[in-house]
């Protein structure tokens, strides 16, 4: 339920501001007192437990290495990566691979609601579907989370059987979740078949940005041959409140915008890149739009960037929504650094 009232006061400065109890740190103080990192960090090693998942602190000598996302997760033996789907098994890392995922897979007859619907003709394919693939993991543990039920999820789906539901009226396949970061491998091997088709299916891929970039570099070249594109959820621009709102560093989403970035002058229609940012009340401040915005134009002021209405969920049901007050500042903080493609999605949200 939304507080009718949401100030609090800061943990640390004791300064009122719109913030969640389950996070109950302003911004600048997340920035600047480096030592609320462990306090944040074992808030969200609380919440995982919660539901079954393990941090990354594991001390086991057994351990073994897992590269495939920005967690890099030394991963004790018997036991699972942040991910919840990467394990030790005897020694040996296990987990989903090109052959299977955990997901849950169904048709969305177009145009749907997409992040990137505002710059794609998927949206006038009527008469087409979309077909969804919602990834039962992720690697990082956002505290908004709309979509947390993945967490009580697990349906293994063979490659085999995702493939069989590609059918004649499938415009365009969409990995998401969760994310698609623990189960990249799958993704790939995905798009290598439909692309060996030759068929005119769109693939594309909306995620958090953390996947190891040799694995982003995969998806782009995929998407661009494809004529889909690359969503990326830019949460925040500090990795300190990364960090604090998701559990994990920001590192590899800002190199893998830099990345897929480069691809934005081989194809302008529709752009290979798209850019996403939730307006979360109290927490993503001028200073991190700023941030942002800089960050964007400074690699390519025509990079598509959509600003997000928030509603609350998961460990942030107290908040209210975003605010038109909000969103105006976000704009005029965007266009103010160049940027040139801005949108506001969730519109209905706004108050």
């Amino acid at each position: 339920m939304l507080r009718s009232d949401p100030k609090v006061r800061c943990g640390s400065c004791q300064r009122e501001w719109i913030l969640s109890q389950a996070l109950p740190y302003c911004p600048e103080c997340i920035r600047n007192k480096k030592e609320l990192t462990s306090v944040i960090l074992s808030l969200h090693k609380k919440i995982r437990e919660d539901f079954g998942l393990v941090g990354l602190d594991a001390q086991d000598r057994n351990t073994t290495k897992c590269n495939l996302c920005v967690n890099r997760c030394a991963i004790g033996f018997e036991q699972k990566g942040y991910c919840g789907v990467r394990r030790n098994e005897q020694g040996k890392l296990i987990g989903p691979d090109s052959n299977w995922a955990y997901l849950d897979a169904y048709h969305d007859p177009l145009p749907t609601n997409c992040v990137a619907d505002w710059v794609c003709a998927g949206s006038r394919d009527y008469g087409y579907k979309n077909l969804a693939v919602f990834y039962e993991a992720c690697t990082f543990n956002c505290l908004f989370c709309q979509n947390w039920h993945f967490r009580e999820r697990k349906t293994k789906t063979t490659t085999d059987e995702l493939m069989r539901m590609v059918d004649p009226t499938t415009a365009c396949i969409c990995f998401f979740g969760g994310d698609p970061t623990p189960f990249a491998l799958q993704t790939i091997e995905i798009a290598r078949r439909v692309l060996e088709k030759r068929r005119k299916i769109r693939v594309c891929w909306e995620t958090n940005g953390s996947v190891q970039p040799e694995f982003m570099r995969a998806w782009a070249e995929s998407a661009l041959k494809s004529n889909g594109c690359i969503k990326i959820d830019l949460k925040a621009f500090s990795e300190e409140l990364n960090l604090a709102l998701c559990g994990s560093s920001n590192k590899n989403t800002k190199e893998n915008i830099r990345l897929v970035a480069e691809f934005m002058g081989l194809r302008k229609n529709p752009p290979v890149l798209v850019v996403s940012t939730l307006l979360i009340p109290g927490y993503i401040d001028e200073y991190e739009i700023e941030g942002m915005a800089k960050f964007l134009a400074s690699i390519n002021p025509e990079i598509p960037w959509s600003f997000l209405g928030f509603y609350p969920h998961f460990y942030f049901k107290d908040l209210p929504v975003t605010s038109w007050k909000q969103v105006n500042k976000a704009l005029e903080i965007a266009k103010e650094y160049g940027m040139k493609n801005i949108h506001i999605g969730n519109i209905h949200l706004i108050k």
